[in-house]
């Protein structure tokens, strides 16, 4: 026979076409999606889970390397724009000390001279002037006061003279002024022997002429300063504007670069978020699959248990009562039978018993509040916790595959009660109201880690039972401590076998 086996459905699988698994409890089969699977009915058969093959997601690449090649361009560009940076203002404060300033105080020195040598020709018109009480040599002591002067302004005018300046004009003002200070001492010298005319005709002749031009030197010095002041501030102005529009450009490429680094991260983030969505999406589904097949299987085995093991130990009950009714009194065949009649009885209670707890029948004769009474002296029995059971509202007809569920997840609770917390008490409450039920399981024990990010398959279990039932889990501290599951889920529920 031919049979196409759904997504983790569950069947009969032949061990000659299949290989077992070590596993005592069934084998697994892989194979990819609809494929058929092909029964020998000769073969022996035992219970397996079909597990599809998935395919393997396609490997995304990462987008680190992208993202540090980008982060090592944008630091190296940084770092060259910040190199420019100090350049230009290290040509600035070039521009501003060698060039600006140096001009200054040269212009300073240069207005000195200019009002030493307007001294002198003061001094000059009142020497020619013939009202005056005193006579020529009077002004020696001005003349040499205003020699030193001068003298001072132009060694210092000479230390800051612009770089860009001449040295034969230099040379040529240091000259003039020597041989206007020779003439002046020649003047000075007649005016002693007492020759005042001739020492004024020397005054108007030689040195008015001689202070004028000097005069005209000084002044021209301080035009071209003016000059090389104004193409100072002119080049600096042309590296402010330069300086501002590479700025301008460094950060209208550095917004692209984050502009595009940012799309690349929001395209890079989205595809990962939309894997990880399929991913959690696919898990989710795999999850239920797992729940109803595990649930289907269950209840097959439970019933083929309770009827066809059941049946087999009931009958061979009543045929070793009937030969032992006909074995003589007495004899020690009669007492074989009635041991052998007692394994049989003992044999068919356990199957029962594991019958009911793979899936209680109960569930669906006495519905869930009877089968949480039967549940609840069952466990107490078996694990000796004291469980306190507590109903509110009124009652209210759940159907089965809401039940089972229900179930599931009280089972699951007071077995991690049993096993983990050391509780010696716990306690279960069903609450209904509407169509909402509300299923509670406390202790308060050592508790569970509510913080932790790795959980039991228990745990995971649970939650995925509430999603199928479209309802919800909450995992609570209770303020005496240990844990507290709450469970809610609307009365209608989906069909948790997947039928």
């Amino acid at each position: 026979m031919t049979r196409w086996a759904p997504v983790l459905s569950v069947a009969f699988l032949s061990r000659s076409e299949h290989t077992r698994s070590a596993s005592s409890s069934g084998c697994t089969i892989h194979r990819p999606l609809g494929a058929p699977i092909r029964i020998n009915p000769t073969d022996s058969f035992r219970w397996c889970i079909l597990a599809p093959v998935l395919p393997r997601p396609r490997q995304t690449r990462s987008p680190t390397v992208a993202l540090l090649f980008g982060l090592i361009i944008t630091l190296a560009a940084v770092v060259a724009y910040s190199l420019y940076i100090t350049r230009q203002i290290a040509g600035l404060r070039q521009l501003q000390s060698g060039l600006t300033d140096r001009n200054r105080k040269d212009s300073l020195q240069l207005l000195r001279i200019q009002n030493d040598l307007n001294s002198v020709a003061l001094a000059m018109r009142d020497m020619l002037d013939g009202g005056q009480p005193y006579p020529l040599t009077a002004w020696s002591a001005q003349f040499e006061r205003l020699h030193a002067d001068l003298d001072d302004a132009l060694r210092r005018e000479a230390e800051v003279a612009p770089i860009g300046r001449v040295a034969d004009q230099q040379q040529f003002l240091e000259n003039s002024f020597q041989q206007f200070w020779t003439a002046v001492g020649q003047m000075l010298a007649l005016a002693r022997a007492g020759n005042d005319a001739h020492a004024r005709d020397q005054i108007r002749v030689s040195l008015q002429a001689r202070q004028a031009a000097l005069s005209t030197a000084v002044a021209r010095l301080l035009v071209e300063n003016n000059e090389i002041e104004e193409q100072t501030a002119q080049r600096v102005a042309a590296i402010y504007e330069r300086v501002q529009r590479n700025v301008y450009w460094f950060l209208t490429a550095t917004l692209v670069a984050i502009a595009l680094t940012s799309a690349y991260l929001i395209r890079a983030n989205r595809r990962l978020f939309a894997e990880l969505a399929s991913l959690s999406e696919q898990r989710h589904e795999l999850a239920q699959k797992l729940i109803a097949t595990r649930e289907a299987t269950l209840r097959h085995i439970a019933r083929e248990l309770h009827d066809e093991f059941g049946q087999v130990l009931t009958a061979m009950g009543s045929m070793l009562e009937r030969a032992r009714n006909h074995a003589p009194d007495g004899s020690p065949l009669k007492t074989d039978l009635r041991e052998i009649a007692e394994v049989a009885q003992t044999m068919l209670t356990h199957v029962r018993s594991l019958s009911q707890t793979l899936h209680p029948s109960i569930l669906e004769q006495a519905g869930l509040e009877g089968t949480i009474d039967w549940y609840l002296s069952t466990i107490e029995r078996q694990t000796g916790l004291h469980v306190l059971y507590e109903r509110h509202g009124p009652p209210i007809a759940i159907e089965a595959t809401t039940a089972i569920h229900v179930y599931r997840v009280m089972q699951e609770a007071l077995n991690n009660v049993a096993r983990h917390s050391e509780a010696k008490q716990a306690w279960v409450r069903l609450r209904s109201q509407g169509d909402m039920i509300e299923l509670d399981v406390e202790d308060h024990g050592k508790g569970t880690d509510l913080a932790a990010t790795r959980r039991g398959l228990g745990i995971i279990a649970m939650r995925e039972r509430a999603e199928m039932l479209g309802g919800s889990i909450e995992f609570l501290r209770p303020v005496e401590g240990g844990t507290l599951v709450r469970l809610r889920v609307p009365v209608e529920g989906k069909d948790g076998y997947g039928e």
